[in-house]
């Protein structure tokens, strides 16, 4: 299965939503070539995602 976004509208929040992530655990990410990061980083790049998604669910219940 390819990676593909449902909403094709969201796709620039989700990269900027990603680029903030990246940021609060400190791994350079770019906007292009990303292939020389490690698992370990773009693992948790998408763990503090998840995280940041779960504490907004939460607050809204």
């Amino acid at each position: 299965m390819a990676n593909k976004t449902l909403v094709p509208q969201a796709k620039a929040g989700l990269n900027k939503f990603k680029m903030e992530a990246a940021k609060e655990v400190g791994v350079n990410l770019t906007d292009g070539y990303n292939g020389d990061l490690t698992s370990r980083q773009n693992g948790s790049v998408g763990g503090q995602m998840v995280k940041k998604m779960v504490e907004q669910y939460e607050n809204n219940l």
